[in-house]
């Protein structure tokens, strides 16, 4: 018996679906497994009382302003400050702000500002597909 062209089709479909439901539930596991490796807030910077990012996110679309959110760390929080791009078609991309907060940190600086990129990949390929302005504030526990 042969198979309809159209149902091998949404069979693929399918098989498609499948392959990136997978592909999505090892990011997670991956980001998880990190998140954890990261460590808490209250251990790797013990000084830190609280951190608060801002991000506004943008596209390259007519309406380039894809969300604003704000994000409170707390020092029982893990210290992952890796974002996921915004962009549902976006594979291993994102907005890592680990280094400018340990950064930060390091030299005592309440706030900071800037912007970045996201360098995933997306269907069809586009440079600078997303990117962030951040605002960055940290309070400091007192001496």
């Amino acid at each position: 018996m042969e198979v309809p062209l159209n149902y091998k089709g949404g069979l693929l479909h399918f098989e498609g679906e499948m392959a990136h439901k997978q592909n999505y539930l090892e990011r997670m596991e991956r980001n998880k497994q990190r998140k954890l490796e990261s460590g808490l807030i209250s251990e790797r910077f013990p000084e830190v009382s609280d951190i608060v990012v801002h991000m506004t996110y943008y596209q390259k679309a007519v309406n380039p302003v894809l969300m604003s959110r704000t994000i409170n760390f707390w020092p029982t929080h893990h210290a992952y400050f890796n974002m996921d791009c915004m962009k549902k078609d976006c594979v291993d991309g994102g907005f890592d702000l680990t280094s400018v907060i340990i950064n930060m940190i390091k030299h005592q600086k309440k706030s900071a500002k800037g912007k970045l990129n996201c360098h995933g990949s997306v269907i069809p390929p586009a440079s600078e597909h997303a990117s962030i302005d951040y605002e960055i504030t940290i309070k400091y526990n007192k001496k």
